[in-house]
């Protein structure tokens, strides 16, 4: 496995962990503003959180990293959806897309695309 994927792979962990965890108040807001419930908020940072444990473990055991790519890539492209839907600016976009970049270059490395 690359140094770039191992690279990847933390900066999408980090990321999910800070947001989530130290900026829990932005979070709140923003699936406020994106009309969310409660319950989906709950049910999308419980996910983001172990889909990033489990790429955090596929450092290991690299077979485990293509599915939590993928699925942590689609929460980035709903992400997105959302953010176009309420119309905020492009720099509100960038973590989402950043992070969605990431996970595919991880999937398609995993994938033996690339």
């Amino acid at each position: 496995m690359t140094n770039l994927v191992i690279a990847s792979q933390l900066i999408i962990t980090i990321s999910v962990a800070y947001v989530w965890v130290f900026r829990y108040e932005v979070i709140i807001k923003e699936f406020k503003d994106f009309e969310l419930s409660n319950l989906t908020r709950t049910f999308v940072g419980a996910s983001k959180i172990s889909l990033a444990t489990l790429l955090i473990v596929g450092i290991w055991y690299p077979p485990l990293i293509l599915i939590p790519s993928i699925l942590m890539g689609l929460f980035m492209l709903v992400a997105q959806y959302y953010h176009f839907k309420i119309k905020n600016p492009f720099i509100k976009h960038l973590p989402s897309l950043i992070l969605l970049i990431l996970c595919a270059f991880i999937a398609l490395v995993s994938m033996e695309i690339i």
